[in-house]
């Protein structure tokens, strides 16, 4: 099966309306397929009746913003319960939370010469709430401040860079429960984006698996073929099932399309393997 279990729309920083990425998953030949925006479930129940009407296997998903060892860490929550209170609640917090960055990322961006930034940034915004430092690159990029998204990241948005706004998100304890407590599967996202230590790399599966975590993300845009492997390693070592997602957030951005990814390697077990079977 083609399972693309990581993909965003524009209810939070991707550039396609819910429905929309339901239609380019069934046209990349996707079976099952997950929409999972940042901090962010609006979106899910036109994805599952987009989906629906297109005959593919629906995934309801959020990815979660927590902090862990002072870096960022995303975690998926896969086949949750969208409306569950303590998720909600948890989720509603983390986007007060990237409001009041972006009014901070606005003045940083003004001592840079870049002035209203964030009015920029909110042509692009479908949600205000879930404005993201994509959108700001997306404005930065359109008025010819830099030439690509990525360049928006080295030279202003990145870590370490000018405009760059440090944040508390959740902790890695809440998301995992309010995942857990929404009846989904906890699963940590493109691990080898974290630039950690292999020692904080450590804590972190360890801790993850400790609160009942229950995969990792092995396959995915990000990872290159060498870190497959080495994730693929991990999920063993540390007992946990392995995902597979595009990251998908706009035609033509990023490296990977929509379903268009290697298949898992044989020894792993698939965090969709039992919701995938109940349904045959």
């Amino acid at each position: 099966m083609n399972v693309d279990l990581h993909s965003h729309s524009r209810q939070s920083d991707g550039a396609l309306a819910p429905a929309e990425v339901a239609a380019r998953a069934h046209a990349n030949g996707v079976d099952w397929w997950a929409l999972s925006d940042h901090d962010e479930t609006s979106g899910l129940a036109e994805a599952a009746q987009a989906a629906q009407a297109h005959g593919l296997g629906f995934i309801p998903g959020v990815e979660v913003s927590v902090t862990f060892c002072q870096k960022t860490v995303h975690i998926l929550g896969l086949n949750i319960q969208p409306d569950h209170p303590a998720l909600q609640a948890g989720l509603a917090e983390i986007r007060r939370s990237r409001f009041t960055r972006a009014h901070q990322l606005d003045v940083l961006l003004a001592d840079c010469g870049i002035a209203q930034a964030y009015a920029g940034a909110l042509k692009y915004v479908e949600n205000p709430d879930l404005i993201s430092r994509v959108h700001f690159a997306r404005h930065l990029l359109q008025e010819g401040h830099v030439k690509s998204l990525q360049q928006a990241f080295d030279r202003y948005l990145g870590e370490g860079k000018r405009a760059f706004v440090p944040t508390q998100w959740a902790t890695l304890a809440d998301a995992v429960a309010w995942i857990l407590a929404a009846g989904g599967k906890a699963v940590i996202a493109h691990p080898g984006r974290y630039k950690y230590t292999p020692q904080q790399h450590d804590a972190l599966f360890s801790a993850f698996k400790d609160l009942g975590g229950q995969g990792i993300e092995v396959i995915t845009s990000s990872h290159t073929s060498a870190q497959y492997k080495q994730y693929a390693r991990m999920a063993l070592q540390y007992g946990f099932q392995a995902s597979r997602g595009s990251d998908f957030h706009a035609p033509g951005i990023g490296r990977t399309e929509l379903g268009r990814m290697p298949p898992l390697p044989d020894e792993l077990t698939p965090v969709w393997l039992d919701w995938t079977q109940e349904s045959l």
